[in-house]
Order: C-alpha cells, then sequence, then structure tokens
C-alpha cells in the first residue's frame, strides 16, 4: 500500500497552512512533528478527505482518494484532535453507535467492539458513561472507534493532548501494537511521543516539511552536536546568549547545561547523542541571545 502526496497545499483566503507538501508513506509508524499552528491538522484533514486540497493531489495505489470516495472511507481510521460523542452513552454502546454510522454488521461490530475493548484496557469499563471517563481512557475509546473497520490507514491527530506520562505511554505501546501491516500517521507536538515509536519522522514548519527520515537519518542531517557540561552560575549566562541550550539544571554550586554546537563550547564539555528533543530545538527553538534564564 502506498499513499502519495503530490505538490499537496492548502490555502485559506490570504494564509497557507501547507505548502507544496510531496511525499510517499508505506506501512509503518509515522510521526508528524511540529509546533502548534505549524499546519499538521489541516495536513491530515486533507489526508482524511474532510478538506479538499487547493492545489496537488493525494493518491492512494495511485488512485486519486477525492475519486474513491466510499472506497477510500472504508479502510481509513480517524482520531481527531477532538472527537465528538454523547456523554450518556455507556463505552460500548458508543462503539455500537459508531459502528452503525460505518455501516457495519452488528454481529460482527458487536464482536468487533468486545476484542477492541480488552485489547485498548477499557473490558471492565465498557458499561460506564462516556461522560465519567478520564481523559486517557476517552483517548483510549477513542482509538477503538477509528480500528472498528480494521482500518489500513489509521490517522491519529494529537493523540495525547492532556494525558499524564503514565498515560501517554500506555498510549505509545497500544499505537505500536496496533500498527501491525498498516500505515499509521501520528501528528504532535509531543516529542517523545514519535522517539521510540516512529519508523519515519517528518518535521514540519509553516506548512512545509523542513525533514524527513528516520531518527539516524534526521541526526545525521542536523550540523550541530549535544554538549554536557557544568559551568559557574556566573558563566551559565553568557553560554545561554551564545549557544542553543537544550536543557539547564541547577547544581548546589553550578549549572549544568546541554548545548548544541558545532564545535566544543566549553574545555569540560562531553559530546552525546543528538536525542529528538535537541533536534527539535534545532527546527523549532530559540537560538541563543533571544532569551534569558532565570539563574
Amino acid at each position: 500500500m502506498e499513499l502519495v502526496l503530490k505538490n499537496v497545499s492548502r490555502e485559506f483566503q490570504d494564509f497557507t497552512a501547507v505548502d507544496d507538501i510531496n511525499f510517499t508513506m508505506k506501512n509503518g509508524i509515522y510521526g508528524l512533528l511540529g509546533v502548534n499552528g505549524a499546519g499538521k491538522t489541516t495536513l491530515m484533514r486533507m489526508i482524511c478527505t474532510l478538506l479538499k486540497p487547493t492545489k496537488g493531489h493525494i493518491y492512494l495505489n495511485g488512485k486519486e482518494i477525492l475519486e474513491m470516495g466510499a472506497e477510500y472511507r472504508q479502510i481509513l481510521g480517524y482520531l481527531p484532535q477532538e472527537f465528538g460523542y454523547y456523554p450518556e452513552f455507556s463505552v460500548r454502546d458508543y462503539l455500537m453507535y459508531i459502528a452503525s454510522i460505518k455501516g457495519l454488521d452488528r454481529f460482527a461490530a458487536s464482536k468487533k467492539a468486545d476484542r477492541l475493548l480488552m485489547q485498548v484496557g477499557l473490558g471492565n469499563v465498557q458499561k460506564k458513561k462516556m461522560k465519567k471517563l478520564s481523559g486517557g481512557m476517552k483517548r483510549r475509546a477513542g482509538i477503538a472507534q477509528a480500528m472498528l473497520n480494521d482500518p489500513k490507514i489509521l490517522i491519529l491527530d494529537e493523540p495525547t493532548a492532556g494525558l499524564d506520562p503514565n498515560e501517554r505511554v500506555r498510549f505509545r505501546n497500544l499505537i505500536s501494537e496496533l500498527a501491525g501491516s498498516r500505515m499509521v500517521l501520528l501528528s504532535t507536538h509531543i516529542v517523545s511521543d514519535v522517539e521510540y515509536i516512529a519508523n519515519e519522522i517528518m518535521l514540519m514548519k509553516d506548512g512545509c516539511f523542513v525533514q524527513t527520515g528516520s531518527m539516524a537519518q534526521i541526526s545525521a542531517s542536523v550540523p550541530v552536536k549535544a554538549w554536557n557540561t557544568a559551568v559557574q552560575k556566573k558563566e551559565a549566562q553568557r553560554f545561554l546568549k551564545n549557544y542553543m541550550v537544550s536543557n539547564v539544571r541547577q547544581l548546589p554550586d553550578k549549572v549544568e547545561l546541554r548545548i548544541l554546537s558545532e564545535q566544543k563550547p566549553h574545555i569540560d564539555a562531553v559530546c552525546t547523542e543528538l536525542t529528538l528533543e535537541d533536534i527539535f530545538l534545532y527546527y523549532f527553538g530559540e537560538k541563543g541571545g533571544e532569551s534569558d534564564v532565570l539563574l
């Protein structure tokens, strides 16, 4: 299976939300990473046929998805940032309602709902009303509804927004488990959501992909290295002004800094492996001198 985005753009009056995207996706997990307003949701809504590109085309196995209509939607699962539900419905009733909207056979849908409820860890609360669920449980119910038709393409828009660290870990593990032989596109601005599970990462800024590839490929494309060093507190502000600093940690008598730099920034600095958070800062963060940190 191959999904091809060819010269895809989307404009809203005088604002270009997505600008001439060219990309090909196959089976696996793709992490779409960028700050809020980068154009991620607009791009995903076009892939889901909820928005039509102003320019360009999206093809699945050579067929334009807008022309495929129901044939395309039958293999698509979508979890938007905010998904609607009837608060008085039980979790299971909610899934059965969504299954009816998707046109699934009731008997088959019932078996599928039971299986998914167990898979997403909601089997013991399936009779609970949706309004009574925690944020994490609601997101898991959202994943379940997106999986009802056993989609070959699964689109998840900010699926872990507002979740606590434990729920985020559970959610990432669930996504990895569900990936299997399908294409999963996961949009987020939370770096850790994609660092360990994505086969390929797309960094999006101002409607464009600024870098794409595996973690190793993206890391190799960045001209800076990550350096850890501890300096006197009176020296720290100088480094903050002159370098891109991805982490600051107070020690009893010093300040530990993680600095992104092409050259060794301090005599005692130790070079370490770049993380996706470092790379995110390099592409989207503040340059040295743009902000002061209270020390």
